[in-house]
């Protein structure tokens, strides 16, 4: 099956290559760093992990670097000898890690899963355990930390529907893989006998909860001034915002079109949209002019303006990374991207976190579990379409006392939540094989 899974895997990076190389120019700062996705490190990071006690940590795009950011810093504190190595696979996902960890943690792209270029990564960095963040699972990768002995321990398991249809249809391959993880932190309790039946072993699961709730609330290294931004968009100082947060193809309509019927009622009502890729703004921007809602661009923001009276516009699309938390703190009202695009959501955590009443569309599989938590407690909104969007947004805007009291019950559920991290920090220790090496000399493992 292994050989099959190659071949196939082989043929289609060849036929897919010239697509993902052109959305990484696209997004932009793909050079450095490119030849580390083919296994191949410089001197520098060769020479940070020689002689050292590894342990690698992966998260593959920028929700799962933002995990993956407190749980170093978690890990530092309990094993200080360790040298912690974090990888990503996009380059937004990197510069979310250059910005918030610091840079005795060595940053890396993870390689592609190419058994040569896994070989070269894994005799370089020699790990000797590695965290995977959710469910990023590479066959030849895990089978060569497998052949080496480098325990695997995946940590914020969740398992979509679709990941689980997949997964169990493969089972041949993947259950073998799944069988070697030394640990498992899942979720929630739900995701566990998903887990057993693709083929984890169900001794090494544990419900270590979600990270997410965690991180929601650590602060960012880099603090956005959004009132300074919303003055240069001539929105008033007691504008109502409406935030898009994590927005897919499609999405940016809706909320326009939602926009402009409720403006005449709410005068003071504004929008912020926040595409998930950034390279998709241009195409937001020309989608708002064709609709007639005016718009301004964060990246033709200056951060130092003092242009007291600028033109006003009705929207303000974000094509910056690693911003959409300070929109969602700003935010009076926000809707989860992704949401009716039938991809399975975003996180909602972190607009709950802020006490924010938060609103998502039918498809939401990929946080099942936290909607269900917010949706149980009356501290979030489903709508099944367009219209049935305008008519809570509506609502919602009329009946401030329903707005402030979604907002407390997202707070309390995210609070009653806590402790994760903690408990994925204690999971990742324990799989260690010999933690003793990790510690200062006369301290315990905390």
């Amino acid at each position: 099956m292994h050989w099959l899974y190659n071949l196939a895997f082989n043929v289609g990076l060849f036929f897919s290559a010239p697509y993902y190389f052109f959305r990484m120019w696209r997004r932009g700062a793909w050079r450095e760093g490119f030849t580390q996705r083919f296994g191949r490190y410089d001197a520098r990071i060769k020479q940070a992990v020689t002689n050292s006690h590894v342990i690698w940590l992966h998260g593959v795009s920028v929700g799962e670097a933002r995990i993956v950011i407190p749980l170093v810093e978690a890990l530092e504190r309990r094993v200080p000898n360790a040298k912690l190595v974090v990888s990503t696979t996009t380059s937004t996902g990197m510069a979310v890690l250059r910005e918030n960890l610091p840079t005795h943690v060595s940053k890396i792209y993870y390689p592609i899963d190419r058994r040569k270029w896994v070989y070269r990564a894994l005799a370089t960095i020699r790990p000797e355990m590695m965290v995977l963040v959710e469910a990023e699972i590479w066959p030849n990768f895990l089978r060569r930390c497998h052949r080496r002995g480098t325990p695997v321990t995946l940590v914020n398991a969740r398992v979509s529907d679709r990941s689980f249809r997949r997964y169990r249809r493969a089972k041949a391959l993947f259950g073998p893989i799944f069988a070697t993880l030394k640990g498992v932190g899942a979720q929630n309790e739900s995701d566990v006998s998903k887990l057993i039946e693709i083929g984890c072993r169900p001794e090494a699961i544990e419900v270590t909860g979600a990270v997410k709730y965690d991180t929601s609330s650590v602060p960012e290294r880099v603090p956005v001034d959004t009132a300074h931004l919303f003055r240069q968009c001539g929105f008033p100082e007691q504008a109502t915002l409406l935030v898009g947060g994590s927005i897919h193809p499609g999405e940016e309509q809706i909320l326009a079109k939602v926009f402009q019927n409720l403006r005449s009622t709410f005068p003071h009502l504004r929008l912020v949209l926040v595409p998930r890729h950034a390279e998709r703004s241009a195409f937001v921007g020309r989608e708002l002019e064709a609709l007639g809602v005016s718009h301004r661009f964060r990246s033709h923001l200056m951060p130092n303006s003092t242009d007291a009276n600028p033109e006003p516009v009705d929207c303000l699309v974000v094509n910056s990374t690693g911003e959409l938390r300070a929109f969602y703190q700003a935010a009076d009202l926000v809707f989860i991207g992704k949401s009716f695009a039938s991809k399975g959501g975003q996180n909602p955590i972190e607009p709950a976190s802020y006490g924010k009443p938060t609103l998502f569309g039918p498809h939401m599989a990929n946080f099942q579990a936290i909607c269900d938590a917010l949706l149980a407690e009356h501290a979030a909104l489903q709508v099944a379409n367009e219209e049935e969007l305008e008519a809570t947004i509506e609502e919602l805007l009329k009946n401030n006392r329903k707005r402030q009291e979604m907002g407390y019950q997202a707070k309390k559920v995210v609070h009653q939540q806590l402790g994760a991290l903690e408990r994925t920090a204690d999971l990742i220790i324990e799989s260690l094989e010999n933690p003793e090496f990790y510690v200062a000399r006369g301290s315990g493992i905390a």
